[in-house]
């Protein structure tokens, strides 16, 4: 059978993007889109250990003793480095994930397509949680090795050396317990509540009528908290029994004598009213009760006036 030379060739048919598709599944194995999350698997913890390493040490034996040597250190960092610069890129691009995630919840209106593309969020957002854990493992692998060969601990030029490996379960329930029992000792100093203000005379002794004002009040404030000025006899007395006897949180104001001298009840009338108190009660008695009730009329806050009702 004859070939004709001059025949010209026809065009090989090209692939089509199937094709292609599975090639490259082939040569490199499959590979997600930047908009899809990745389900491979990590690195094993100590073969990557192990590979950074073999980094250090031929890095070493390769400058040693030779006229590179003092730029040894600065590789060696960079080498950490690297690992360092790329943790915290992921982290930038995790606060991105979670303030795309926040979007996409307010954006929800129950159809699939929403809810899909919010799940697609949170797998990216978990994968890239993983991955700035490994390379926080990697960089943390680095800088054992760069204190092993350099006899010096590697720290970052700038920016935080965070370990997330170090914040196991305990460590965070040890440290929720810290800040609950700070929370609680801050509470009883500063408690948390709408203040009502009490002012009574030293010789102001009627348990029954401070007893039934502090009921009703308590009735329409539950989360009252009781100001006093700490006087040890008289209604601020009774009121502060009170509060003992029905679990009201209290702020005593005690006058410093000895900073203001006379002025100190005073001086006292003005920090209890510096607490911003909702209301201010005032039961009979001397020129200390009329100052308080005046001045907190000045500054707009309620006053129930019991002295003209005996």
């Amino acid at each position: 059978m004859a070939i004709d030379l001059d025949q010209p060739e026809q065009d090989e048919p090209q692939p089509g993007s199937t094709a292609y598709v599975l090639q490259e599944m082939q040569l490199y194995g499959y590979r997600p889109f930047e908009d899809e999350p990745d389900q491979r698997p990590l690195p094993d913890g100590r073969i990557a250990e192990g590979a950074i390493a073999d980094i250090f040490d031929a890095l070493v034996s390769c400058l040693s003793d030779t006229r590179i040597e003092p730029d040894l250190e600065d590789l060696a960092w960079n080498i950490v480095n690297v690992f360092q610069r790329a943790g915290e890129r992921i982290e930038r691009d995790l606060d991105d994930n979670e303030q795309a995630q926040k979007r996409l919840q307010r954006q929800q209106d129950g159809s699939e397509v929403k809810s899909v593309e919010l799940e697609r969020k949170i797998a990216e957002g978990i994968t890239m949680i993983e991955r700035r854990d490994t390379m926080e493992l990697l960089r943390d692998a680095g800088a054992d090795q760069f204190r092993t060969h350099l006899r010096k601990p590697w720290l970052p030029r700038s920016g935080p050396m965070v370990n997330r490996k170090a914040l196991t379960s305990a460590v965070l329930d040890s440290r929720k317990a810290l800040d609950r029992r700070a929370y609680q000792d801050a509470r009883v100093l500063n408690p948390d509540g709408i203040r009502i203000a009490v002012s009574a005379g030293p010789n102001y002794n009627n348990h029954r009528l401070v007893c039934d004002v502090l009921d009703k009040v308590r009735a329409q404030i539950p989360d009252m908290i009781l100001v006093h000025g700490a006087t040890n006899t008289g209604g601020e007395r009774i009121g502060a029994c009170w509060a003992r006897d029905h679990d009201v949180p209290q702020d005593p104001r005690k006058p410093d004598w000895d900073r203001h001298g006379r002025a100190a009840p005073f001086k006292r009338n003005d920090a209890i009213l510096e607490t911003c108190p909702k209301g201010v009660i005032v039961f009979p008695g001397t020129g200390i009760q009329d100052n308080i009730a005046d001045k907190a009329r000045k500054m707009g806050i309620s006053v129930w006036d019991f002295r003209k009702r005996e």
